[in-house]
């Protein structure tokens, strides 16, 4: 049984809303979302990733050795430089993803809430005589996210991430309310799955389901690299790159505003022209409500799905779609 991850502190905080499902143990929001959305967007503010599981690989031959499991090109990575990467099936289906960096000594990644253990159990069952040490540094590590353009201190030693996003802080997790008073105003994790929606950014288990492959979802080249050596699934990788057909394809979804509830994830999606009794062609896989967009969401559908198609979600919330991923 997965051990689940510390409940953040921040949590006893006025006003704090607990997430549910896969983000339990963080706050949603501090008492008014789309203030917190756009506080981020405005380059301020801190939101609490302290759910998230860590994991280190240290050791002569962490880079060599991750460098053979991985989706990404890790041999030669300068320390200081991020890198998502996943871990795939032998036929080529997302498992894990990770989002990474090298102190110089230390490669710490943070992954999905629920999914550490299976990813320790599976790196530890793969050392066989590399000189590597995996650990779980969850109890003690909590992860914050920074959003772009912010100009919150970072204390001495603690590991960061910088990302087109912004920068994501590993802190000794003793810290973490300390840190968070004096970089504030927090934000929820509705503020931050907003803005991740908004930037098209696909997450494990919401954009995934048992059969993603990362072309789907738009990670080659994100979290894929195609000049490197063999990895498990590579196979697939490649005869569906050179093929150029996946078979669904990730959109952006601007959904009709009039509707109270926004879709569940697996909500169906149809055409329009069919009406709601109509062929499903895929699911809704994250839907938010946007402080300027109004409600927006990811889907996966067929990749034949006319790229110009209106469509309906959930039998009756008209939508209209952006590809994220070309057909």
């Amino acid at each position: 049984m997965q051990r689940p991850s510390p409940t953040s502190p921040l949590l006893s905080l006025p006003g704090a809303v607990p997430a549910e499902g896969r983000d339990e143990g963080v706050a949603a929001h501090y008492g008014d979302p789309f203030r917190e959305q756009r506080a981020l967007a405005a380059g301020s503010g801190l939101v609490d990733l302290s759910h998230r599981g860590v994991v280190t690989v240290s050791g002569e031959d962490r880079l060599s050795w991750l460098h053979l499991l991985l989706t990404q090109h890790v041999s030669e990575l300068p320390p200081g430089r991020a890198a998502d990467a996943l871990i795939l099936s032998a036929n080529g289906h997302i498992e894990h993803a990770l989002y990474l960096v090298d102190d110089g000594t230390t490669v710490w990644a943070h992954v999905e809430p629920g999914t550490r253990e299976a990813l320790l159990a599976y790196l530890e069952s793969m050392k066989f005589f590399y000189r590597v040490e995996v650990a779980d540094r969850t109890d003690e590590t909590a992860v914050v996210h920074l959003p772009a353009g912010s100009v919150a201190e970072v204390p001495d030693g603690a590991v960061v991430r910088e990302t087109p996003h912004g920068r994501e802080v590993f802190l000794p997790r003793g810290e973490l309310e300390a840190y968070a008073a004096a970089h504030g105003p927090l934000a929820g994790i509705l503020a931050y799955e907003a803005l991740r929606v908004e930037a098209h950014r696909p997450r494990l288990g919401f954009e995934t389901d048992h059969r993603t492959i990362p072309h789907e979802i738009g990670l080659i080249g994100r979290a894929v690299h195609l000049q490197k050596g063999c990895y498990r699934g590579q196979e697939t990788v490649a005869r569906v790159h050179n093929l150029g057909k996946p078979p669904r394809r990730l959109v952006f979804l601007h959904l009709d505003g009039s509707e109270v509830h926004l879709p569940a994830h697996g909500a169906p999606v149809r055409l329009a022209a069919d009406g709601p009794d109509g062929r499903q062609l895929g699911f809704v896989t994250t839907a938010v409500r946007h402080h300027e967009l109004g409600p927006i969401a990811l889907a996966l559908v067929k990749r034949n799905v006319p790229v110009d198609a209106p469509l309906v979600v959930a039998g009756t919330t008209a939508a209209a779609q952006e590809p994220v991923v070309e057909p």
